[in-house]
């Protein structure tokens, strides 16, 4: 179920040494100090999942900066509370709340038609809302709700925004993936899980994961005035690793990044002019382009492979939200 032992076991060590706050402490002292200088109180950024955890530490950091910043929650009343605390803490007063199901892509969809054709400008998006749901539910477009949220709202969000983004002298996307894709080879058939003997949310949102870290590759290469990236938040202390992994949440909290820390190189990719001297496509851990495969772990996907997951991603997300 969740590949070779051998993935499994390298995963686990290589998670250990570099992926809780721990490894960030060793990696910061490396950073450049001056990397976020930059002045970018006259850019936009989205954010999904800004609410909480690492979406909200991001908007937090780049809300310090005078950013003006759009926040895209599911639930009214958190989205409002965290948006009053970051005004609070911040100062700024640019904050935008909106309220969005991302576990509808049809949903996705229409706000991003609307929120292009209302004539925001937008520099940034981050792709950070996720979800992992460890039994099978299934939304109304007969998707599977994590595939639905992680994957196919990922990819229409930015698909839809894309037009706007082009706008922007330096746009870019960065979508928030996790270390679980290193157990993963990309599937590009099975998306709603059907083929699985017993279903497993953890190995659903792994795969999710893969899906992402080849979606941002791809449009990269088919729309490369955005640079596009994805990135490993390392094993950050938030409500969603506490409420959807609670055993593993328990046996290595202590070891655990805070979500400021596990948010850095979402802030990173966001605002240096260092993150666009970056080849696009690329997959990002502690501020540098990093491998998304363990060494001999058989996970990479051929060219075909990948092109057809975009090409099936394409067809479904017409299907589904009647796009032409």
């Amino acid at each position: 179920m969740y590949g070779s032992v051998y993935r499994n076991y390298t995963f686990f060590i290589k998670g250990y040494r570099e992926f809780g706050k721990n490894g960030f402490q060793s990696a910061a002292k490396h950073f450049d100090p001056k990397a976020l200088d930059e002045d970018i109180s006259n850019r936009s950024y989205m954010i999904t999942g800004a609410n909480s955890g690492i979406g909200k530490s991001a908007a937090t950091e780049l809300a310090k900066k005078g950013a003006t910043i759009h926040m895209v929650c599911r639930s009214q009343q958190r989205g409002e509370d965290a948006m009053q605390e970051i005004m609070s803490k911040t100062g700024n007063q640019n904050i935008k709340l909106h309220i969005l199901d991302m576990s509808s892509p049809r949903k996705v969809h229409d706000f991003a038609t609307s929120f292009s054709g209302d004539g925001n400008s937008l520099d940034v998006l981050i792709n950070n809302a996720g979800c992992m749901i460890n039994t099978r539910e299934v939304q109304e477009d007969n998707l599977e709700k994590n595939f639905a949220t992680n994957t196919m709202s990922t990819y229409v969000l930015t698909k839809s925004l894309i037009p706007t983004l082009s706008k922007s002298s330096s746009p870019r996307v960065i979508t928030v993936a996790s270390g679980g894709a290193y157990t993963m080879k990309l599937d590009y058939k099975d998306f709603n899980f059907e083929k699985m003997s017993k279903f497993d949310g953890t190995f659903v949102y792994a795969q999710n994961k893969r899906q992402q870290i080849v979606m941002m590759e791809m449009f990269a290469k088919q729309h490369g005035g955005i640079q596009f990236s994805s990135m490993h938040p390392g094993w950050a202390d938030t409500p969603a690793v506490q409420n959807s992994m609670p055993d593993f949440y328990e046996k290595l909290k202590d070891k655990f990044r805070t979500s400021e820390q596990g948010a850095d190189t979402v802030v990173w990719l966001a605002a240096s002019n260092a993150a666009t001297k970056q080849a696009n496509g690329q997959f990002f851990f502690d501020r540098k382009a990093v491998s998304p495969h363990l060494p001999l772990a058989w996970t990479k996907s051929s060219d075909r492979e990948k092109s057809e997951f975009m090409e099936r991603l394409d067809s479904l997300s017409r299907q589904v939200t009647g796009a032409s």
